[in-house]
């Protein structure tokens, strides 16, 4: 499953997607480039009144059930909303947006590259997030405190199908559904799991690395 993305878009262009309310960017520089599991990346939530750009940790709190140890590298993807562990993170306070580029599946030898089939088109997972959430992530670093974030997952388009057929990133690419992300109850905003539509995505080469 999807462990790997490319995010390019600037902070101003972000800004200006979401032109017309107040957006607070407290996420420093954000380089353009890969993103990779336990890594920072941008993300778009809530801050209580309006929205805040941020950077936080990609990989939510693991099911205590799955752990043999203490350490947690936490869980990128999330399908299972049903669940109880997920569900006390699915209101409106909890979700995000994660600005997205490109993203990337595995196949034998590498991975296999997606991006929108129609160039330029602004696009981010829908996602769900933490803050202050106490965990050892590496055995290293001992115990640290994080805002961590993962993005949902559903079945895949045709395009994504032929590289990994049982499931796809939640895409959003339609300002409406980014609203309906970020404030409708979940019982509306949990529809939006779902295939982006047959056709929308091209399989495309691997992103050139950031210089």
């Amino acid at each position: 499953m999807c462990n790997l993305y490319n995010q390019t878009t600037t902070q101003e262009a972000m800004r200006q997607l979401f032109k017309g309310l107040t957006m607070t960017d407290r996420a420093g520089n954000v380089a353009p480039g890969k993103v990779y599991p336990d890594q920072l990346a941008p993300i778009i939530r809530h801050d209580g009144a309006s929205l805040e750009l941020v950077k936080a940790r990609w990989g939510m709190p693991s099911p205590p059930s799955v752990l043999k140890t203490q350490r947690d590298p936490g869980v990128t993807n999330v399908r299972n909303l049903t669940s109880p562990h997920w569900r006390r993170w699915l209101g409106p306070a909890h979700r995000c947006l994660v600005p997205v580029t490109a993203f990337a599946e595995p196949i034998k030898g590498g991975n296999q590259w997606f991006a929108p089939s129609e160039a330029e088109t602004p696009m981010f997972f829908a996602g769900i997030e933490v803050r202050g959430w106490k965990s050892v992530r590496k055995v290293k670093d001992g115990e640290t405190t994080d805002d961590l974030y993962a993005f949902l997952t559903c079945a895949p388009n045709a395009e994504v199908k032929t590289v990994h057929p049982n499931a796809m990133p939640v895409l959003l690419t339609d300002p409406r559904d980014w609203e309906t992300w970020l404030s409708a109850p979940i019982e509306i905003a949990g529809k939006l799991q779902r295939p982006m539509p047959d056709g929308t995505l091209a399989l495309v080469d691997a992103p050139a690395e950031a210089s």
